[in-house]
């Protein structure tokens, strides 16, 4: 499939990309589209919703989304979409205009998961805004980079005192028992970790948050990985900290995801 870009339901131009590509200040969200239907659309439609009126100072609309989102699919039951939102207004100059922003629907083949398992590098770092889904990806291109050439697979993120938030591009969790813990630090607080939580009670496991240090990881049974592409990805290894794969735990949070069912678009 050739991936389409569209901006407010027409083609892009190079014009119209020209604003994206040279000022770094927006914000996004991205998920699978499974026959027509995608898990947690409200969710990305909430979280962009709220990143617009936080951003530019006005919301798009959710039946102007929903429009969006359909026109770019026209053709195609099952692929990738990537939802932005930005301003041609706003610059580094003047950054100062309010409104409603653009929106450019990217459609693309699915992206195949994150691993069978990943080896993650411990990094202190803290996204620029962390409860946001912004463009500015910069630290986090540079930590995975850093990770894979140090041969880990990935990273995670920890702030000063140790203490774990999430990883460069998927939400942690860990397994003590039958017990789910999540972290309690500045993240984003993804779609796909949301979905599984509602799901949890189904699959006869339960959920909290805390304060999680690494210091604590000897405390766990298991620790893993999700995000949109990947509900659920075991960790093998903290730094020199190691894990047994969990297939159990990992059948079980695909179970929690996959109990959502796919809202239309």
């Amino acid at each position: 499939m050739t991936p389409d870009l569209q901006i407010d339901g027409v083609p892009a131009t190079g014009e119209d990309l020209a604003p994206i590509a040279l000022v770094n200040y927006g914000a996004y969200t991205s998920f699978r589209v499974e026959d027509g239907g995608v898990r947690g659309l409200d969710l990305h439609l909430a979280r962009l919703e709220a990143s617009a009126v936080e951003l530019f100072g006005e919301a798009v609309g959710e039946a102007r989304l929903r429009a969006l989102l359909r026109g770019a699919l026209a053709g195609r039951p099952s692929c990738w979409l990537r939802v932005s939102l930005f301003a041609p207004a706003i610059g580094m100059r003047d950054p100062t205009w309010r409104g409603r922003p653009r929106v450019m629907v990217g459609a693309f083949p699915p992206p195949p998961p994150l691993a069978e398992a990943l080896r993650v590098q411990v990094q202190t770092y803290q996204r620029e805004a962390a409860h946001l889904k912004h463009v500015g990806t910069f630290g986090l291109v540079r930590a995975r980079r850093a990770a894979r050439e140090a041969g880990f697979d990935d990273t995670l993120f920890v702030d000063v005192a140790g203490r774990i938030s999430e990883g460069s591009l998927w939400n942690v969790g860990f397994r003590r028992g039958d017990d789910i813990i999540w972290p309690l630090a500045p993240m984003l607080g993804g779609v796909a970790q949301a979905l599984i939580r509602r799901g949890l009670a189904a699959v006869g496991l339960t959920d909290r948050t805390q304060d999680i240090n690494l210091r604590d990881l000897d405390g766990f049974d298991a620790a893993f990985a999700c995000n949109s592409a990947t509900p659920a990805c075991p960790i093998t290894a903290i730094d020199a900290r190691a894990f047994a794969a969990d297939g159990d735990l990992t059948d079980r949070l695909r179970a929690a995801w996959e109990s959502n069912r796919l809202e239309a678009v």
